[in-house]
């Protein structure tokens, strides 16, 4: 067992955008990472991810619909939806995904 920074561990990544795996539960991976303001471009997933903003805010569309989700909030993105990152993200961020591949009809 062990404890792990989240902010220290994000804040040494080289490079912003670029997580780093944290652990596993189950399949799922948790990963941080910071992010730096640059947009992300459009992605989707077979299964749903869960987005935590530890410190700052994270500007999402999703769908075509902006959503801030602020320090402390958690966005759930469900399986096969169409999101991407808005310029002004910035902060520490917490993803808990599945392995692409690894997504069920049921999520």
């Amino acid at each position: 067992m062990s404890v792990t920074d989240l902010m220290g561990t994000a804040a040494g990544l080289a490079e912003a955008w670029n997580s780093r795996e944290l652990g596993r539960v189950g399949e799922a991976r948790v990963k941080v990472l910071r992010m730096d303001e640059m947009p992300v471009e459009e992605e989707s997933h077979a299964a749903a991810e869960a987005l935590l903003v530890l410190d700052g805010r994270l500007e999402l569309t999703v769908d075509g619909v902006e959503i801030p989700v602020r320090q402390g909030e958690l966005f759930m993105v469900p399986a096969r939806t169409v999101h991407a990152v808005r310029p002004g993200s910035t902060g520490t961020l917490v993803i808990v995904e599945l392995p692409e591949g690894r997504g069920t009809e049921e999520e």
